[in-house]
């Protein structure tokens, strides 16, 4: 079986033109469209200071993601009943189908994850501004221990 070459790609490279949620910015670094044929995606993912993305969730894609600067808010769930705490460091998983939103708490740092999606091209369903009752009563939970 012949040897696959390793690719390397540089920041200047990630590409914009991908699948995105209103209030952030996702760049695809291992794609096809860079010429890289892979059952899986990878990329970064940016959400500015004190802004938040649409509720949104990823078809049947599972997602990984890294917390590589700053800190996110995320809330999730049926309801966007469930949120939890992210710092630079953690790592995170998104089941496939469920509906989640990032919030960047701060007022003067972005957040930066990188991403990791179980198929090659990314899914993104984003839903309407009202897909979530809002209401008391979130459970916070820490995703690093």
């Amino acid at each position: 079986m012949p040897y696959q070459s390793i690719r390397i790609v540089p920041p200047e490279q990630l590409d914009s033109a991908t699948a995105q949620t209103p209030g952030s910015q996702r760049f695809a670094a291992i794609h096809a469209g860079a010429g890289i044929e892979s059952p899986m995606w990878g990329g970064l993912f940016l959400v500015e200071p004190g802004a938040r993305t649409g509720i949104h969730h990823h078809g049947e894609q599972h997602t990984i993601a890294y917390v590589l600067s700053g800190t996110s808010y995320v809330r999730w769930g049926e309801r966007g009943e469930f949120n939890a705490t992210l710092q630079t460091g953690d790592f995170l998983f998104v089941p496939a189908w469920l509906p989640h939103q990032e919030i960047n708490p701060s007022n003067d740092v972005p957040f930066q994850w990188v991403v990791v999606r179980s198929t090659p091209e990314p899914i993104v369903v984003n839903l309407p501004d009202d897909y979530w009752d809002e209401g008391p009563g979130a459970t916070h939970l820490r995703i690093s221990g």
